[in-house]
């Protein structure tokens, strides 16, 4: 086990921002951390890597007791925070070299290790560039050969892919893929449920610092009465269709709106052919259709509900 937190209690005056919180990591995963803004995904990181002193609880990694001065553990883990950390008066090679010097102390071991960051992350051509003279995309990758220049074997890796072009997004992606292969272990954040269903291997929900869900992508849809979701491109529909359709014992949910009917299933229907009979039948019609399972984020609003709320911003 790399990771096993054990009833953590974090509070901020007040706010319980960590209710007796426990879980475990184990090696070899990417492990995906989510919650709704004000979660805990923050705090729980900031706690496990000792950055941040905690009330109550136990945190163990690499079957070792976590403090502030497990300088030996800390050799073995990076961290890639939601905010870019870097020297805006070093240059791209010289940012990279000065963090992975935190960590080695051999100048040409070293020296190799930074010329492997830069190709991995896609630098090439960048290294006398200052970072305020990168696009934000590389900027964040910048970010990530910091964090993960010195070979760490645990990596933490907070919003990554934040306010980033859909190119660079995927770079970022797959080089985090490449580096669970070549034996990271990962504990990913994010907003993006497609992100985390694209490459976590197990997955746990925060809300209100607490577990609320967790396990591979198929057992958390596993945990939500919905199946299939068909839209329709439909001009007009009366309210008396719209009635009938609900009451179809396969449905869970009918909306229309802006021309397009939706239509969900209870888990385990398929409900797609008979809609479509049903459309033919009124005389109603239809253009372009669209069918899908449920997603990561439809488990996720259905387990932490769809209202939009404010817990206290990003950083908790």
């Amino acid at each position: 086990m790399i990771i096993k937190v054990n009833e953590l209690v974090k509070r901020y005056g007040n706010l319980q921002a960590l209710n007796h919180l426990s879980f475990e990591v184990k090696q070899g995963e990417i492990f995906g951390l989510l919650g709704p803004n004000g979660s805990g995904k923050t705090t729980a990181i900031n706690c496990m890597l000792s950055l941040l002193k905690y009330d109550k609880g136990d945190v163990e990694v690499f079957g070792k007791p976590m403090g502030p001065e497990s300088y030996e553990l800390k050799q073995k883990i990076g961290v890639v925070m939601q905010e870019v950390a870097v020297f805006d008066v070093l240059t791209v090679r010289e940012n990279i070299d000065y963090f992975c010097g935190l960590y080695v102390k051999d100048r040409q071991k070293k020296k190799e290790l930074v010329e492997e960051a830069v190709e991995f992350v896609g630098l090439q051509g960048f290294e006398k560039f200052l970072p305020k003279k990168l696009s934000g995309g590389l900027l964040r990758r910048l970010n990530i050969a910091c964090g993960i220049a010195h070979k760490p074997e645990l990596i933490f890796l907070d919003e990554p892919t934040v306010a980033v072009d859909p190119q660079s997004r995927n770079h970022i992606l797959e080089g985090i893929v490449k580096l669970n292969r070549q034996g990271a272990t990962i504990v990913y954040t994010s907003h993006y449920m497609e992100e985390v269903e694209q490459i976590c291997s197990r997955i746990m929900i925060l809300d209100k610092g607490k577990e609320i869900a967790s396990g591979t992508r198929e057992s958390l849809k596993a945990m939500i009465d919905l199946g299939e979701k068909c839209r329709f491109e439909v001009f007009s529909i009366e309210q008396d269709q719209l009635n009938r359709l609900e009451r179809f014992s396969e449905v869970s949910e009918v909306e229309f709106k802006d021309s397009l009917l939706t239509v969900k299933a209870h888990k385990g229907s398929n409900i797609l052919e008979r809609i479509l009979m049903f459309l033919r039948e009124e005389g109603i019609p239809f253009g372009r259709i669209f069918s899908e399972q449920p997603t990561l984020n439809d488990v996720f609003l259905e387990i932490t509900g769809r209202e939009l709320r404010d817990n206290g911003g990003d950083n908790v």
